[in-house]
């Protein structure tokens, strides 16, 4: 039995689209093709999700943030993930920044599972950069498969 979990991103095609790549010496004097090359999107929250007949499992990968930052929200079958990256602003007399390319700031991932989850024995474990979600299905609702006459 399979779930059929769906995550639907209808700006991740159009972001990594590069219009004027190919057009390199048309626009060689405009400014604005180096600044739509340059631009990065924030980091999204990328997970695993198995199943078995008691659970779902999530996996998910939130590199470089702590614990307390995380938050998870579950509501019947829809869970919830969000975490924040904070900027540790320090920085030593005569030094520069040459470049950045770290993420500061909050990350959002939000699902629906085709099961309602048993929200009081949800656990969650992070380590190493990944949270493990345990989360237990909703006893008492069951598939049942209608006979065509």
């Amino acid at each position: 039995m399979g779930s059929k979990l769906t995550n639907y991103d209808p700006f991740g095609d159009l972001a990594r689209f590069e219009p004027f790549r190919s057009l390199d010496d048309f626009f060689k004097d405009f400014r604005l093709r180096p600044s739509l090359r340059d631009m990065e999107l924030e980091p999204r929250i990328k997970m695993d999700v198995s199943e078995t007949d008691k659970a779902y499992t999530v996996k998910a990968e939130i590199p470089g943030v702590k614990k307390e930052d995380i938050k998870v929200n579950v509501e019947g079958n829809q869970v919830s993930i969000s975490a924040e990256s904070k900027n540790e602003s320090e920085q030593k007399e005569g030094e520069t920044v040459v470049r950045s390319e770290r993420y500061y700031g909050q990350q959002f991932r939000s699902f629906t599972l085709p099961v309602d989850i048993n929200d009081a024995e949800v656990q969650a474990n992070y380590r190493d950069g990944v949270l493990e979600l345990t989360l237990p299905k909703k006893a008492g609702k069951t598939a049942r498969k209608i006979t065509v006459n």
